[in-house]
């Protein structure tokens, strides 16, 4: 007599997965075995355990699945959720059917050692593993996801779903994060002229404002303040910003006042009737006139730039570029600005101020008097170097 086989299984890339509804609860989960005995053991096990959590109350055994998807669920308004969901999605073949009393140092070995480890790309090049800074990112998603476990989500019977929350290891960044990198007038020119024109004109404006990535690419319009006591105009960022998802948000959850230096503000001229909506669009507009902003700085057009301007570099100095401009981004011209505000002395305040580090303040109170004095400071620069390398390509732009 053949031996009668359980429903609710079938076999997935070699794998038995289980589907299966069982007193109103549906299971979807993989069993981990390729041998269907096996499997059949597991879902016998796994129904004996839903037979009693409910009769007798016995605690479920929840996945660590369930905590990710309820914490996305959750805090699905949260500015960095969509970040935190691809942080997510990483960690799911590795973690997603584990129990969260499962979840620890072994358990995340695997993704760790996964992350940064260095791959082939498909023309055969070595494409580097993420920083330690970025496993730790994930690393932190998972802490506070377990902590919601033990500290705030409950069954039923008010019990935690987690009673004790390991102590995850996090990697030692000091030694491996990437330094920031002020380009000198030198290195801006050579790379400035190596990008496409629109790239340029952002990057102009960009190491003149302080901008982050995102406040250039989605600049509006509808932001200008025209300042007509001073014959120029500032920028305020909502606060709500969205940046490169929707809710994202500016940093410090603050507006984002950015003033215009004497460099920065042709580079806004030029832009003028490019577009009614997007101070830097990309492409020609649609056939309703509207185009479409660019989604980011950090592009192929901008790390072949680099390529061509670090040989650039070696060819009119007769020595290899330094690594931190052979490798440089888009956010060290945020640090450019502010290196050269300090070497033109303006005051840490105003920094703040200029880079949008200035926590608490108001910035749309500024009064005329202070935003005159800011674009002073911010001035400083556009004349630190007597070459104006900066202005000589903004009338190549022009030109």
């Amino acid at each position: 007599m053949a031996r009668k086989t359980i429903s609710g299984l079938y076999k997935r890339n070699g794998t038995w997965h289980i589907d299966k509804v069982f007193r109103g609860q549906r299971i979807q989960e993989s069993t981990g075995s390729s041998d269907r005995k096996e499997a059949e053991q597991y879902l016998i096990h796994k129904l004996e355990k839903l037979r009693e959590q409910k009769i007798y109350g016995v605690r479920k055994i929840r996945t660590w699945r369930e905590a990710a998807t309820r914490y996305l669920t959750e805090f699905k308004g949260q500015p960095s959720i969509g970040l935190t969901a691809i942080y997510l999605e990483q960690l799911d073949p590795y973690i997603g059917d584990q129990p969260l009393t499962h979840v620890d140092d072994e358990t995340l070995a695997p993704y760790i050692r996964d992350r940064l480890k260095s791959t082939k790309t498909s023309d055969g090049k070595l494409k580097p593993g993420v920083s330690h800074r970025t496993v730790n990112i994930a690393l932190e998603r998972v802490i506070r996801i377990l902590n919601l476990c033990a500290r705030k989500w409950r069954d039923e019977q008010k019990r935690p779903w987690l009673d004790v929350v390991p102590m995850i290891t996090k990697l030692e960044e000091k030694k491996t994060r990437r330094m920031p990198y002020p380009m000198s007038w030198e290195e801006q020119s050579i790379l400035f002229a190596e990008l496409p024109d629109h790239l340029r004109r952002m990057a102009l404006y960009k190491v003149n404002s302080g901008s982050r990535e995102q406040e250039v690419v989605k600049l509006r319009w509808d932001w200008e303040i025209p300042i007509p006591e001073l014959n120029t105009s500032v920028f305020l960022i909502p606060a709500d910003f969205g940046g490169r998802h929707e809710s994202s948000g500016v940093k410090n959850s603050d507006e984002r006042l950015v003033v215009l230096n004497n460099v920065a503000k042709p580079v806004i001229e030029g832009q003028r009737e490019l577009d009614p909506i997007w101070v830097f669009p990309y492409g020609q507009p649609d056939r309703n006139g509207k185009a479409t902003p660019v989604h980011r700085m950090n592009d192929s057009a901008w790390k072949k730039a680099r390529v061509r301007a670090a040989k650039k570099f070696q060819e009119r100095f007769l020595r290899p570029a330094p690594a931190g401009f052979a490798s440089i981004r888009v956010h060290d011209l945020k640090h450019t600005f502010g290196r050269r505000l300090r070497a033109a002395g303006v005051t840490e305040e105003d920094r703040k101020a200029l880079l949008g580090h200035k926590n608490g303040s108001i910035t749309s109170h500024y009064s005329v008097a202070e935003l005159g004095k800011l674009i002073d400071e911010a001035n400083r620069i556009s004349v630190t170097d007597s070459r104006g390398p900066a202005l000589t390509i903004l009338r190549r732009m022009a030109g």
